[in-house]
């Protein structure tokens, strides 16, 4: 997101030793993967138009390879306005923490962050257009900075200014933001807490899927720790804190699938695992559970604005405090 067009933020990437020899394009799609709406066509775009510097002079072509060290700088544009079909809509949204630059919302599982196929209203950026109308500035839309999966409930961060997006989208890209989820999974660690080193790529039997492999895809970080275990009769579900180092897509569920520990409700990388349990009424409360039983937790970040730390959590929604109730757990205060 941005103002005038004389207040566009700029970028500059000091290109490393992963980017030597590939193609200009390349390099900065990578560099600028903390911006939703940024294209490889986009990108071409506006190497074409001169608006990207290779030490110090206009790019020649989209197709020129990047030396190890060099220093590549562009003005970005404003992103595109708004498709004309997406209309503002008055849909309620818990609201954690808001100023002048930044919301913090904890969005409820089944409410879809953008518009798409099938869903073009009813979405968070519906909502968000809607609220941003009574917002002081010049902003021209809201600026998800991150993204949840429609069935993950739990903490989003939006930018109301462009100073705001811009910061935030850098703090993103250094991996300067905590990311704190809760899961409450089928089984129990290997340890209390690990660490899960595995790469992220699509899964070429399903492309919609992604799939974990210490070869292909890209590199990915997950901290888990154990927080509490059923037992007993109740025995086999466990409540797991996550942290991600990575923001790759389906991150925590392909993780903890690749480890054994599916996540409750999970359809596209669990199983029925509630078949298996001793206990009726968990073994009901798992079945029934509509999507997988993972919360957006915690998050911790410098405001991009005034510096100040913020550290913001959300509680367990209903869904998920009655399926631990099922298991005999409760989530003590970490």
């Amino acid at each position: 997101m941005n103002g005038g067009s004389g207040d566009r933020p700029e970028r500059h990437v000091l290109a490393d030793r992963g980017d030597a020899g590939e193609r200009l394009d390349k390099v900065l799609l990578r560099h600028l993967a903390d911006l939703p709406d940024v294209s490889r066509s986009r990108i071409q775009q506006w190497i074409a138009d001169g608006t990207v510097l290779v030490d110090g002079r206009v790019a020649a072509k989209v197709s020129e390879k990047v030396k190890a060290g060099s220093s590549i700088h562009l003005t970005l544009p404003p992103p595109p306005p708004p498709r004309p079909d997406l209309v503002p809509q008055e849909i309620p949204l818990s609201v954690v923490y808001e100023d002048d630059d930044l919301l913090v919302i904890d969005k409820p599982p089944g409410l879809v962050v953008h518009p798409a196929v099938g869903h073009r209203e009813g979405t968070l950026v519906n909502a968000l257009l809607f609220r941003s109308q009574s917002w002081a500035g010049e902003a021209d839309r809201p600026g998800i900075v991150h993204r949840l999966d429609k069935d993950t409930s739990g903490l989003l961060i939006v930018a109301k200014t462009g100073a705001a997006h811009l910061g935030l989208s850098r703090m993103m890209k250094n991996r300067h933001i905590t990311k704190e989820y809760l899961a409450v999974v089928y089984g129990h660690p290997p340890v209390r807490k690990g660490r899960i080193d595995l790469k992220i790529g699509r899964d070429p039997a399903d492309r919609k899927k992604m799939k974990a492999s210490k070869e292909d895809g890209r590199e990915s970080t997950t901290y888990y720790e154990l927080l509490a275990e059923s037992s007993g009769k109740k025995a086999g579900v466990s409540l797991v804190l996550c942290r991600l180092v990575t923001g790759r897509t389906h991150q925590i569920r392909v993780h903890l699938k690749a480890i054994n520990l599916p996540i409750v409700g999970d359809v596209v990388y669990g199983s029925p695992r509630w078949r298996n349990l001793a206990d009726p009424d968990l073994a009901a409360a798992c079945q029934a559970m509509g999507r997988q039983a993972l919360h957006a937790y915690r998050l911790g970040f410098e405001h991009p604005v005034t510096g100040a730390t913020l550290v913001l959590s959300a509680p367990l929604p209903p869904d998920i405090v009655a399926l631990l109730k099922a298991a005999g757990l409760e989530l003590q205060q970490t």
